[in-house]
């Protein structure tokens, strides 16, 4: 006997073969043909809502964000030194109080910069915060280290700005 022969009788002796064909038939009864598959349905896809990256959705009022991180960064500035301040003798406790409410606006409306882009007039709410954070913080801050009151008439005007740039950023 000779390799092939030993091969071939391995092969195709009847048990083999029956027990393939047997395999076989479980085999396609079990698993569908390919011409048995039905065709999968096209579903149509609606158009992509937004075909490019946020922020150019943004763009408008992009330098408000910049200016969020400016004023940002001098309000944690001026945090940290109205905290080691030395204040004007008289009235030293109220004029802390008037630095520290200068700080806390000046850190809220510098987040409020943040969503200045997000609303219908950027240029419009953005400006108003800002002209109001200058005017209502900065006579704040002026006044609380230098204890003197001849700005202290645009501190109401700088909160009224704020307001209006509030108001601003829901219409």
């Amino acid at each position: 006997m000779v390799l092939h022969d030993a091969f071939h009788f391995v092969l195709q002796n009847p048990l083999v073969t029956g027990t393939l064909e047997y395999v076989k038939v479980i085999g396609t009864a079990m698993l569908p043909t390919k011409k048995e598959l039905p065709p999968s349905p096209v579903v149509p896809q609606p158009p992509p809502v937004c075909t490019f990256p946020i922020w150019k959705h943004l763009y408008p009022g992009s330098s408000f964000v910049r200016l969020a991180g400016v004023f940002g960064a001098s309000a944690v500035a001026l945090g940290a030194y109205g905290a080691h301040a030395v204040y004007p003798k008289e009235s030293r406790e109220e004029l802390k109080k008037i630095y520290e409410t200068a700080n806390r606006y000046h850190f809220l409306h510098s987040l409020a910069l943040l969503g200045v882009p997000l609303c219908r007039w950027p240029k419009t709410s953005g400006s108003f915060l800002v002209l109001g954070m200058v005017l209502f913080c900065g006579t704040c801050y002026y006044h609380a280290l230098t204890a003197k009151s001849e700005l202290r008439w645009l501190t109401p005007v700088g909160g009224t700005f704020l307001i209006v740039g509030w108001l601003a950023l829901i219409l």
